[in-house]
């Protein structure tokens, strides 16, 4: 029978005024009692609206149902069949825009926890003797991926499955992508992401790293070089800036820049190759998930005041509740309806705050929120040593630039088909940022999965 509790095992997690000092993960994570009760409040549903939900159709009811048996190696099995990072899902996954609401028990009550089940399964299998994958018998056919973020790592490891041998090439020194350079560490451990590419090597992908395509080789370079299909996966890195006088300052940084500093080269470390400012009052534009990652990463890099700059109000914000939540745990200041007009300067061009004007929602715009309008007479002014822009990626032009007869649009975004990834290049795929613009890493994993599909078709069809 179903344990009808209607609220969620609560997660433990460090308390706030110890982890806003500290780069440890957060949420401890589920003990197996812990798991097996929250499982039991699964009805198992017959028609699973809860699978879909989720954009690599993991078989949700069929691992919970395991969970709640303590079959929890069988349960992460079960995850494996569909997505390939089941443990970077369970902790930066919106499952409460996805999976989770869709969850009956979600009605008159909170839903099941679908995405702390997948991280404890996946840490335990991990952790008790999860073995590698056996690498497939190979097909014959070598394909490329262009970059090594989640959209890539799911295409590579779906078309390694599949008996291809599949290339990946990634500029930087580390594969992973966002997953190593822009969530922090206190989000998504490093080893954790470094333990699923262990498993895509093992299944017969190379990574070649160091590798900018567009520069090293263009991608009808790499077709010439006898791989017969390329699946660009290449994200949206390029940051945009705030546009007031200013913004050029010393301290201030884009949100790609700062996170990847303290993610990647580990600035937070004393003895750091690459360090960074270890400012006292930081000011943070944005109200997405980046946002929050860099306002949560300032306060652990010592600021002792950290604010949120948005320019609507707290129900418009973007960021997923629960990074909102431990973000005003950590003592993150929110200044909702709140424009920057310019960062103000010392002599020798240091950031000493920024003036500031308060707004309010007039008329729904193109998107449908409600455009911020300026409140006349409510300029006021931070002091501030650090500004971090955190408003907007978009893709490096590079590949567009260097790749004759492939298609994009007005945002740079490459142009392709939302169900296969096709683009208007015979042989190049393309899926994640790098075609939607920054979204997050499970639509990026969606996108991968079925260029993956479509890449097979499109060989197999040739071989005829």
């Amino acid at each position: 029978m179903a344990n009808m509790n209607p609220k969620k095992m609560p997660m433990p997690e460090q308390a706030p005024d110890v982890r806003n000092k500290n780069f440890d993960e957060v949420t401890l994570g589920y003990t197996p009692e812990m798991a097996m009760e929250e499982a039991t409040r699964c009805l198992n549903c017959k028609n699973k609206p809860c699978v879909a939900g989720c954009p690599v159709q993991v078989q949700i009811p069929e691992f919970i149902a395991l969970t709640a048996e303590g079959k929890f190696l069988e349960a992460a099995a079960k995850i494996k069949e569909t997505s390939a990072l089941p443990a970077v899902c369970g902790r930066v996954c919106p499952q409460e825009s996805q999976c989770e609401c869709k969850c009956v028990r979600g009605i008159k009550g909170e839903a099941v926890a679908i995405g702390r089940l997948e991280r404890f399964v996946a840490d335990y299998a991990r952790e008790n003797g999860e073995a590698l994958p056996e690498k497939p018998e190979p097909n014959g056919h070598k394909v490329a991926i262009v970059g090594a973020g989640p959209a890539g790592l799911t295409c590579a490891g779906d078309l390694a499955r599949m008996g291809y041998q599949v290339t990946v090439f990634e500029a930087l020194h580390t594969a992973g992508g966002v997953l190593m350079y822009g969530i922090p560490e206190f989000r998504l451990p490093k080893e954790i992401v470094q333990k699923e590419i262990d498993s895509l090597k093992a299944l017969g992908v190379e990574f070649v790293l160091n590798f900018v395509v567009g520069r090293s080789e263009t991608i009808d370079e790499l077709m010439a070089d006898g791989y017969e299909a390329v699946f660009v996966g290449s994200g949206a890195g390029l940051p945009t800036f705030i546009g007031v006088p200013g913004e050029n300052a010393n301290g201030v940084y884009s949100a790609n820049e700062y996170l990847t500093r303290i993610n990647l080269m580990k600035a937070y470390k004393s003895d750091a190759p690459t360090p960074i400012q270890h400012a006292h009052k930081v000011a943070v534009v944005g109200g997405g998930n980046v946002a929050m990652d860099a306002c949560r990463c300032a306060k652990r890099m010592g600021a002792e005041d950290v604010y949120i700059i948005y320019r609507r109000g707290e129900a418009e914000l973007p960021a997923r509740l629960e990074e909102i939540h431990h973000a005003k745990e950590e003592g993150v200041v929110f200044q909702f309806l709140t424009a920057p007009l310019e960062i103000l300067t010392d002599d020798n061009y240091n950031v000493t705050g920024m003036k500031c004007q308060r707004m309010e929602l007039g008329e729904p715009d193109a998107s449908g929120r409600c455009r911020p309008v300026p409140v006349e007479g409510s300029e006021f002014t931070l002091d501030l040593d650090c500004v971090i822009a955190a408003i907007g990626t978009s893709p490096n032009p590079l590949i567009r630039h260097t790749t004759p007869g492939l298609d994009t649009n007005k945002r740079g975004c490459i142009v392709a088909d939302e169900e296969h990834g096709i683009t208007s290049k015979d042989g190049v795929f393309a899926g994640g940022d790098a075609v939607t613009g920054a979204a997050t890493v499970i639509l990026a994993m969606g996108a991968g999965k079925k260029a993956a599909l479509a890449m097979d078709e499109y060989i197999r069809s040739k071989s005829k």
